[in-house]
């Protein structure tokens, strides 16, 4: 979830650390770090609330040392306070450590460091990590050199020690005062890349904080332990020798990280869902065969046609996402379709054919519960396969095959330009594995051409936006929001729900529209707002119907509806129209006034759109 960046080189390192840290603000953070080598040792700052405080107190001395490591720090063991924040310090001061994830025994290895003589400042668990990092150092310092032709052998044995005593999670970078040329990371769980420069390296959690420094970059796997000085990068398992990395280029360029001309990031992704669609489908359509193409699938058709059952698998927004995926692919498809939270499937044992096939959801790829189930379903001997959004992350990698959104970065916690793409993968998917055994040509075509007018459709969608602000000035002081849809608008009316709780702290809920009646309507008071999304379809009637329930009962309707819907209209206190789309393509195109209307409310309200409170972009922990 927090944040790491580090840097070796000849520049004063300060400056890209603040730097980095801003562009990981969007995965969730209460107080941030850095620490530098100067020459009287290590230096380190650090402070809670926003990186702006932080940039303040640096501003007050700054440093120039040329080796850093940075950090943004989201609380789980102790409150967000200046002794929790990291960095953390070592033993008398000899290394600085700053740590992503959980360690899960850091009691028991707590009291032996304190029996030790260790004194601990902080109530984290990360700081268990630098003393014991730092004993295990003091260890190898006593005995005679294993390896005189390495000067950071000590520390690399080191590092391997601590590692294996640790159960749980981690991100880790470390700088030492006595080997102020080297910076040592590490993950498991936790991702970490490192940006290769000229005479120098960079380091991140992800590859946003590398852009307009380099564009070459390197994945570190879990277990891998990273030895970084400014002329060269080593890489050695956490048990054995050394292993050889791969340099990739950076697929990110610097205009998919500014804001452009936009107040919020989240509003610049909202407006860049036609063309992010577009990404997604681009190069997957072939209308001479009617179908979908996919090139990373690693599957033959044959194998895929065998496929008895699907298994969808996501956490938040890319669960909804695969409940629209659930519907489309039994539609299309014909296949029977599960959707499982990663959190429950992680610890569960569902009975699985052998013939069950397993796609994880995520934007980031990192996303802990997911790669969770994901390994424990490969465990069973079941293809698993990943819709993604983030090259090179660990779901990308450790699936046997996939499908990237090309969506480019999405930096807004709250997740939108990810959900309509997810949602135009899972069609083409469910295109494919529908034409692979009954779906008609005919059929198949038709889905094709409904695909290609989404984006100039969601383009129609976006026009909303003044009505959706005049919409949410009306409501912007409500407490309570009940939003409600059918079939494939059921995932919608989630999704929207969870739009407004995440960046306005309005408690929000979605239902299937006819549930309500069951227990929600007792809800439904003058204060009380319902959403409904009710395009033109077969339960068209039967959601009017539940609009009359609402309105007998004094509770303001706000309805989603098609483009000339006069009927709805009359029932509706506020009306916002999207285009007429076919129905498996409707919540791609009614999400939008949804997500617009959870924005201008935000705004209203004075919340923080790009960082709502206690969330985190990419969640790393349990």
């Amino acid at each position: 979830m927090c944040g790491i960046v580090g840097y070796i080189g000849p520049k004063t390192a300060s400056e890209y650390l603040i730097e980095g840290l801003r562009r990981l603000e969007y995965r969730g953070y209460d107080s941030s770090g850095l620490a530098t080598i100067e020459e009287g040792g290590l230096s380190v700052t650090k402070t809670t609330g926003r990186i702006d405080r932080l940039a303040e107190a640096l501003a007050k001395n700054p440093p120039d040392g040329s080796v850093g490591i940075g950090h943004t720090r989201w609380a789980t063991h102790g409150i967000a306070s200046d002794e929790n924040s990291h960095p953390h310090l070592g033993g008398d001061g000899s290394l600085a450590l700053v740590h992503n994830g959980v360690i899960e025994n850091f009691r028991p290895l707590k009291e032996k460091l304190i029996a030790l003589g260790y004194e601990f400042l902080s109530a984290t668990d990360s700081e268990v990590v630098a003393h014991l990092l730092d004993h295990e150092i003091q260890q190898r310092l006593a005995e005679p050199t294993t390896d005189g032709g390495d000067p950071h052998a000590p520390l690399v044995e080191a590092v391997q020690a601590t590692l294996a005593q640790l159960r749980g999670t981690y991100g880790i970078a470390v700088v030492f005062r006595d080997w102020p040329d080297v910076i040592i990371a590490a993950r498991l769980g936790s991702p970490l890349v490192v940006g290769v420069g000229k005479g120098e390296h960079y380091l991140a959690s992800d590859g946003s904080p590398l852009v307009g420094f380099t564009d070459k970059i390197v994945y570190l796997s879990d277990h891998e332990v990273a030895v970084i000085s400014a002329g060269a990068l080593r890489v050695v398992n956490r048990d054995a020798g050394h292993i050889s990395h791969v340099v990739k280029r950076l697929e990110i360029d610097a205009s998919q990280v500014e804001l452009a001309g936009f107040p919020h990031y989240m509003l610049k992704e909202i407006f860049e869902q036609p063309e992010t669609i577009r990404a997604a489908m681009r190069g997957r359509l072939d209308a001479d065969q009617a179908t979908a193409v996919f090139g990373g699938l690693n599957l033959s058709p044959q194998q895929l046609r065998a496929v008895d059952r699907i298994v969808l698998t996501a956490c938040g927004t890319s669960w909804h996402s695969a409940m629209l995926g659930e519907y489309m692919l039994e539609a299309f498809a014909r296949i029977p379709v599960e959707v499982e939270y990663a959190s429950e499937l992680r610890y569960r044992n569902p009975p699985l054919t052998r013939d069950t096939l397993l796609f994880a959801l995520t934007q980031s790829g990192e996303t802990i519960d997911t790669l969770a189930a994901l390994r424990e379903v490969k465990r069973k001997g079941h293809p698993t396969l990943a819709i993604c959004n983030v090259v090179g992350s660990s779901i990308a990698r450790e699936a046997d095959g996939g499908i990237y959104l090309h969506a480019g970065p999405e930096i807004g916690v709250a997740s939108t330009k990810a959900f309509t793409s997810q949602c135009v993968v899972l069609a083409l998917l469910s295109l494919y594995f529908g034409r692979l055994r009954h779906l008609s040509f005919e059929a198949g075509l038709r889905i094709i051409e409904e695909l290609r007018a989404l984006p100039e459709q969601v383009e129609q969608a976006l026009d909303t936006n003044n009505i959706c602000r005049q919409v949410a000035a009306k409501y912007s002081s409500a407490d309570n929001f009940l939003y409600l849809g059918r079939q494939y608008n059921f995932p919608t009316a989630l999704e929207g729900a969870l739009k407004l709780k995440e960046i306005s702290y309005i408690h929000a809920e979605g239902y299937p529209a006819a549930e309500m009646k069951h227990g929600p309507i007792a809800l439904v008071d003058e204060n009380t707002p319902s959403v409904f999304i009710v395009p033109h379809g077969p339960v068209y009637e039967k959601v009017l119907s539940n609009m009359e329930e609402i309105k007998a009962r004094g509770g303001p309707v706000i309805a989603i509806v098609d483009e000339h819907d006069s009927r709805a209209a009359e029932l509706a206190d506020d009306v916002i129209s999207v285009p007429v789309v076919a129905d498996f393509a409707q919540p791609i195109v009614s999400v939008v006034p949804l997500q617009l209307l959870a924005y201008h409310i935000a705004v209203l309200r004075g919340c923080d759109v790009d960082k709502p409170r206690n969330l985190a972009k990419s969640v790393t922990v349990e």
